[in-house]
């Protein structure tokens, strides 16, 4: 995986009174363990991924306390785990990316909330909203409306992250309703320190199971029962949420001498609105605020008399809700108008309808609100000083420009250097070339980097392993066979059934291109069932090639995804034949990161042992190069790219390897399918090489180290035209 754990997990053991130092995620894990959870399942995804990472490196801990623990095959799977809470008084967390996984998790969640839970319920949401964000912008807000599901959003610091796990237990079984914690990435990484309680071994466990079953009619959903089910939301569940939020004070008020006006904030932005207030000289360096503060750390439900009870007696606050549409805003005018309350609200009048509250954003929205509001504690001119306060902020971007000369270009994303996703779109554009245009259904995963520069390949991205179901409706429509992407990953959580045996059923003929690298590698590799390496406790290794054929795939083939060639005539292939039915390629690649972690430590032991290793390396030969750069534009690798050319003859700069390769050969190999000129050669770098070995490279002129030799090798030859 991406990083272990296992240190930080060490510190999962710490008792009563002790200070834990560490990240938001782990104080997640340590709140979890304190509050006696039975089970604990969940879905990697930004910016959770390392809960469930964590979680694995605990298992040790986990088993010890008689905890279970399951890394889910999807969203959905880990979120019908918490119908064990349904029946019985056991604790159950799960875990996903919001609002994707949300998304596939979203019917087993309106069938649990409307059954609602006896054991506390918790679901973990990494917030993906904002510029960080890499998905679809939309908030869990209206999933927790929708199903009457309490939202927590706690201050990002790790004592309120741990006492927010903790309370959301309580609420839950408080109101027999599941709680959502959602938190958002700069909460998920965010470090410091909070006292630990002892971790608690749950009273029903793998040890201590249950002995009988129990059944009950109610909480099955079908009528009559989903009737009163719904009675039941309304008249007990949430009257007994909105007791305990009150009683338990989970929402905070901080006072201020500014006390005509006031803020009400969802958690999560209390951090930034803090830096914001204090850049404006209206908080202290310890967080202390002028202007009155509402935290709702409860964001779902509202609690209607604490908010009139704040407003009142203040001519205007300001509602500080991030996206849209303004649910929080548009309640609390109702609460605050059916109670009477003539404060003046602003909110989205003031702040941008869309888009993450940044530190730019919140600085200057703060500053209008003060400028409007006019707080009597700081008189006109003062208000006006505030508001002046942020005009500096709007001249960064020109002196950022000016202090650069030009403006930084833009940067998108895209693949690692030696991806092996990379020359499975290469491939995909050459076969183009002779086919000519196909229509491309793309898919959620590292190789939705295809769609960008310099591939452009992928005109349609749906969902998590969708490519090849967003295929089924414009594939009949089209002159020729589209094509669908699908990693490993996206087979296994979704893409076999929705894709795969659905193209089988209905009949589709049309080219599925599985990449196969191993990991779900875009949350941080994590193991799948098709990884080549299992955790000591899964060594069943499921395979992708034996499962189609179960479903009736009759037309598979495996290709190693480095051969450009063989996979341009295999995609030809398939695009051109005469059998119908739906056509499987597996593009057969390790990820490359995976890949260097683990042959690092081999390598290094070997050093270490004396013997000798052998480093392949790529390289270009300037007096070859041409200078057209097409065998940048086919592979887009980051280790290819130009430098000025050494030639006082020719002014075009020439193609360059850097330091960053790690000798895929992607370079070569795009060269010969392309014809492209042979200016590439292959380098392998020697160490602890044998004494005939470095007697050869002297006599054959080669410059060799103390302990290191390098032999330079020329590709095969290929002939010289443009691409």
């Amino acid at each position: 995986m991406e990083r272990s754990f296992a240190e930080e997990v060490k510190r999962l053991s710490l008792g009563a009174d002790e200070v834990f130092h560490g990240e938001g995620i782990l104080a997640v894990t340590k709140a979890l363990l304190q509050s006696g959870v039975s089970y604990i399942g969940g879905y990697q995804g930004a910016p959770v991924s390392h809960l469930i990472d964590v979680l694995g490196d605990a298992r040790d801990l986990l088993d010890e306390l008689g905890i279970y623990f399951e890394n889910s095959a999807s969203e959905a799977g880990a979120a019908a785990m918490l119908g064990a809470s349904i029946n019985y008084p056991v604790r159950g967390a799960v875990t996903w990316k919001s609002t994707v996984g949300t998304n596939v998790a979203s019917d087993a969640l309106s069938n649990l909330a409307s059954a609602g839970v006896k054991g506390g319920a918790l679901v973990i949401l990494g917030e993906d909203y904002g510029e960080g964000s890499s998905i679809i912008q939309e908030r869990t807000h209206a999933f927790a409306m929708k199903s009457q599901m309490w939202l927590m959003d706690p201050r990002p610091n790790l004592t309120s992250i741990v006492d927010a796990v903790e309370r959301s237990f309580e609420l839950s079984e408080a109101s027999q309703t599941p709680v959502m914690l959602q938190l958002r990435i700069r909460a998920c990484h965010v470090h410091g320190s909070f006292v630990c309680k002892d971790n608690r071994a749950p009273v029903i466990s793998t040890r201590d199971v249950i002995e009988k079953p129990h059944f009950d009619f109610g909480n099955i959903n079908l009528p009559p029962s989903i009737y009163a089910q719904e009675r039941m939301k309304i008249d007990s569940r949430w009257p007994a949420a909105l007791d305990f939020i009150r009683r338990e004070k989970l929402n905070e008020r901080f006072e201020g001498d500014c006390s005509d006006i006031g803020l009400i904030l969802p958690g999560g932005l209390y951090n930034g609105t803090i830096r914001a207030l204090q850049q404006l000289g209206l908080a202290d360096a310890f967080g202390r605020s002028r202007i009155p503060l509402q935290v709702l750390n409860v964001v779902y439900p509202m609690v209607p008399d604490e908010l009139v009870d704040f407003c009142a007696g203040k001519r205007a606050v300001l509602m500080v809700e991030e996206g849209q549409p303004n649910y929080m805003e548009d309640a609390l005018h109702a609460i605050l108008r059916k109670a009477g309350c003539d404060t003046r609200l602003y909110g989205k009048d003031i702040f941008p309808m869309a888009g993450e509250y940044t530190g730019e954003v919140l600085v200057r929205c703060l500053s209008e609100f003060i400028h409007q509001a006019q707080p009597q504690a700081l008189g006109s001119g003062g208000a006006l000083q505030v508001a002046d306060a942020a005009a500096p902020l709007a001249t960064l971007k020109p002196q950022a420009v000016q202090a650069l000369g030009v403006p930084v270009p833009n940067r998108p994303p895209g693949f690692c250097i030696g991806c092996p996703e990379r020359p499975v779109f290469a491939a995909i554009k050459l076969m183009q070339k002779e086919l000519g245009a196909v229509h491309v259904s793309a898919d959620i995963g590292c190789h939705t980097f295809g769609t960008l520069p310099p591939f452009n390949t992928g005109s349609t991205v749906l969902g998590y392993g969708l490519g090849l179901a967003s295929s089924s409706g414009v594939g009949p429509l089209m002159g020729n066979r589209v094509v669908s992407i699908m990693g490993d990953g996206g087979f296994w959580h979704n893409g076999f059934t929705s894709g795969v045996v659905n193209a089988v059923y209905n009949g589709q003929d049309s080219v599925l291109v599985i990449l196969k690298n191993g990991y779900t590698s875009a949350t941080g590799t994590q193991a799948i069932p098709s990884s080549p390496t299992q955790p000591a406790t899964r060594p069943l290794t499921l395979d992708i090639e034996a499962a189609l054929k179960g479903v009736g795939v009759a037309w598979v083939r495996k290709v190693t995804s480095y051969n450009v060639a063989q996979m341009r005539d295999t995609l030809q292939e398939a695009m051109t034949t005469a059998q119908g039915g739906l056509k499987v390629i597996i593009a057969d690649g390790e990820c490359q990161l995976e890949r260097q972690r683990r042959i690092k430590p081999v390598n290094a032991a070997k050093l270490k042992r004396g013997e000798r290793v052998v480093r392949t390396r790529f390289g270009i030969d300037d007096d070859v190069c041409t200078g057209d750069h097409s065998c940048i534009r086919l592979s887009g690798c980051p280790s290819l790219t130009v430098k000025p050319n050494p030639s006082a003859l020719r002014t075009d700069p020439v193609a360059t390897v850097n330091q960053g390769c790690v000798g895929c050969g992607l370079c070569g190999e795009n060269a010969h399918a392309a014809i492209l000129c042979p200016s590439f050669y292959k380098a392998e770098v020697v160490q602890n090489a044998g004494t005939w070995e470095r007697l050869l490279h002297r006599l054959r002129g080669g410059v060799i180290g103390l302990m290191a030799g390098k032999a330079r090798t020329p590709l095969r030859p290929a002939k010289a035209v443009a691409a």
